[in-house]
């Protein structure tokens, strides 16, 4: 587990595709997407916060703190990074965040220890996720030290591109397998059509011994 990078569930998406409503709270397996997105997070890092807004109590069993965003109106994604950073960095030693989207019950098991030895030596680089040449910009270790070059990206320029601002930072890509022969499940499918929920379901099932 690493102690000095924290890690933020971004929780808080419009779900426009799903009808509304949180698709982090969907049944899956035993439980709800989320349980299975907390279970391989966490083992991985500490500090662990959600990023969501409206009713925290919605995410209640979890325990965990629940951020609302500190950016006015519905931002994106990046406005759960910026108000993470901020409030790591206000209620924490850690140095740096892990980001991971709630919506994806088979992120890799080491993620975190991945994006943290790619910029071992570049402690101010971004390091993000990518698999089959493709990026995932949710799955990214952001240094606590750009929250401020952050919110003027977000909120001075009104840029909400994630993947905009990466590109500004140095950063690093991280290659994770992504679906081949021997590793079937894309570690980052992520659950935007009730289609990709039955899918989830299906793959969740294959999972068991």
């Amino acid at each position: 587990m690493k102690r000095d990078i924290a890690g933020i569930i971004l929780a808080g998406g419009q779900s426009r595709r799903m009808g509304g409503g949180d698709k982090s709270l969907l049944p899956l397996g035993d439980g709800c997407v989320l349980d299975q997105v907390v279970s391989r997070l966490s083992p991985q890092i500490a500090p662990l916060a959600l990023s969501a807004n409206g009713d925290p109590a919605r995410f209640s069993q979890f325990g965990l703190p629940v951020l609302a965003d500190t950016v006015t109106g519905f931002a994106g994604p990046l406005a759960g990074i910026v108000t993470g950073l901020e409030w790591v960095a206000a209620n924490t030693a850690c140095k740096a965040i892990v980001t991971a989207a709630g919506d994806t019950p088979f992120l890799p098991l080491d993620l975190v220890e991945r994006l943290a030895a790619a910029v071992d030596q570049r402690p101010a680089a971004i390091a993000v996720a990518c698999s089959a040449g493709k990026r995932h910009p949710t799955f990214t270790l952001w240094p606590t030290d750009c929250r401020d070059a952050l919110r003027h990206f977000l909120v001075d320029e009104d840029n909400r591109r994630v993947s905009a601002f990466i590109d500004r930072h140095g950063f690093v890509e991280v290659d994770f397998l992504g679906p081949q022969a021997g590793h079937p499940i894309d570690p980052f499918f992520n659950i935007n059509m009730p289609d990709d929920l039955v899918q989830a379901e299906r793959l969740l099932q294959s999972m068991k011994p």
